[in-house]
C-alpha cells in the first residue's frame, strides 16, 4: 500500500439487531423485527475509511467461526487487507435496539476481541509503521491500543483515537500519544469527569460557550486536537495552538450536515473512517475540510439501516454534498 493509507486497529462484531417502536425499559419485554450483519467500532470504522477513498489495513482478532469467515469475506470484498490473530474465543457480537427515531442502545459482547495483544500488534508492526493515519477505538485491550499507537507515532503516522466505548477510561500514557481524539458527547463528559473530577451534562454539552468547551478540550488531551461530535449539533473542532493542522482558528464549530436519519448506529464510525481517508488522502488540507467531509460521510450514513454495510462510497457523498 501507498502512504495515502489508513490502518485501524479494532473490533469486528456480528451485530444482532432488534428495531422497534421504542427502546425497552429496564424489565420491559417489546416486539419488533430481528436482523443481523457486520459491525464492530474498528469494522465500521475500516469500511468507512475504504469506501471514503482510502487503502486501509484492519489490525483485528477473530474466532475459527462464522462470524470470523464473514469479516475475511466481508474484506476481501471490500479490498480491506486484514491482518488478523486467530483467536480460539469466539468472534465478538453486539446486541442493538434502534426505536423509530434512529436511536440505539448496544451491549457488546468482546469475545475475540479482548484476546488482541502487544505481541499480536507487534506482529502486525509493518501494517502500522507504513501507514498514514492510524485509527483506533477502544473495543480492544488497551495494552493493545497503547502499543499499537506507539508504534505508529514514532514511524511519523497521525495517530488518531475514537474514545469510545464511553465506559473505558483512558491512561495518560496512552493519551499522551494520541494526535486527534474524536469522542461524542456522552464519551467526552465521561473523559472529562475521569480525568478532571467534574464534568457538564452531555445532554447540555453543546450549549456550552465555545471558550469553556475549548479550555476543558485543552485540559483533557493538551498535545493534540479534540473533535467532538454533538450528533445534530454537528462538532466543535479544539486545536493545541502549536498544532492546528492548517486551521488558523484554534477553535470553531463545523454545523452537521442535513440528513434523515433512520439509524445512528454507525455514525460515529463512519465519521471517524472518513475523517481518517481524508487525511491520508490530502494530508496538506485545512483541518476544517476534513471535517466537514468526515461530517456529510456521517450524515448520508445514517439514512440507512446497519453498520458496517450502511457506510457510503465516496462518489455518493460527492452526488450527494459535492465534492
Amino acid at each position: 500500500m501507498s502512504q495515502a493509507s489508513v490502518t485501524v486497529v479494532g473490533s469486528f462484531n456480528v451485530d444482532h439487531v432488534w428495531r422497534c417502536a421504542r427502546l425497552p425499559r429496564p424489565g420491559e419485554t417489546l416486539g419488533g423485527r430481528y436482523l443481523s450483519g457486520p459491525g464492530g467500532k474498528g469494522f465500521n470504522q475500516a469500511m468507512a475509511s475504504a469506501r471514503a477513498g482510502a487503502a486501509t489495513r484492519f489490525v483485528c482478532a477473530l474466532g475459527e467461526d462464522a462470524g470470523g469467515q464473514l469479516a475475511r469475506a466481508l474484506a476481501a470484498a471490500e479490498g480491506i487487507e486484514l491482518h488478523e490473530t486467530r483467536s480460539s474465543e469466539p468472534t465478538g457480537t453486539a446486541g442493538i435496539f434502534v426505536d423509530a427515531q434512529g436511536r440505539n442502545s448496544i451491549v457488546i459482547g468482546p469475545g475475540a476481541n479482548a484476546a488482541l495483544t502487544p505481541a499480536d500488534i507487534e506482529a502486525e508492526r509493518e501494517a502500522l509503521v507504513h501507514a498514514a493515519v492510524v485509527l483506533a477505538q477502544l473495543e480492544t485491550p488497551l495494552p493493545a491500543v497503547e502499543h499499537a499507537l506507539r508504534l505508529a507515532g514514532a514511524a511519523g503516522a497521525c495517530t488518531l483515537l475514537n474514545p469510545a466505548p464511553a465506559d473505558v477510561a483512558l491512561p495518560q500514557a496512552l493519551l499522551a500519544l494520541v494526535r486527534i481524539a474524536t469522542p461524542n458527547e456522552t464519551e467526552f463528559c465521561a473523559w472529562a469527569q475521569r480525568q478532571t473530577g467534574s464534568a457538564p451534562d452531555p445532554d447540555a454539552l453543546a450549549a456550552l460557550a465555545d471558550a469553556a468547551l475549548h479550555a476543558l478540550c485543552r485540559r483533557l488531551l493538551p498535545q493534540g486536537t479534540v473533535v467532538v461530535t454533538l450528533g445534530a449539533a454537528g462538532c466543535f473542532v479544539s486545536h493545541a495552538d502549536h498544532a492546528r493542522h492548517g486551521d488558523a482558528l484554534p477553535c470553531y464549530r463545523v454545523p452537521a450536515a442535513p440528513a434523515q436519519a433512520v439509524d445512528t448506529t454507525g455514525a460515529g464510525d463512519a465519521f471517524n473512517g472518513a475523517l481518517a481517508a481524508s487525511l491520508a488522502l490530502e494530508p496538506q488540507a485545512p483541518f476544517a475540510q476534513h471535517v466537514r467531509f468526515a461530517s456529510r460521510y456521517a450524515a448520508l450514513s445514517v439514512e440507512r439501516h446497519g453498520a458496517a454495510l450502511a457506510m457510503p462510497r465516496r462518489a455518493e457523498v460527492d452526488a450527494r454534498f459535492g465534492p
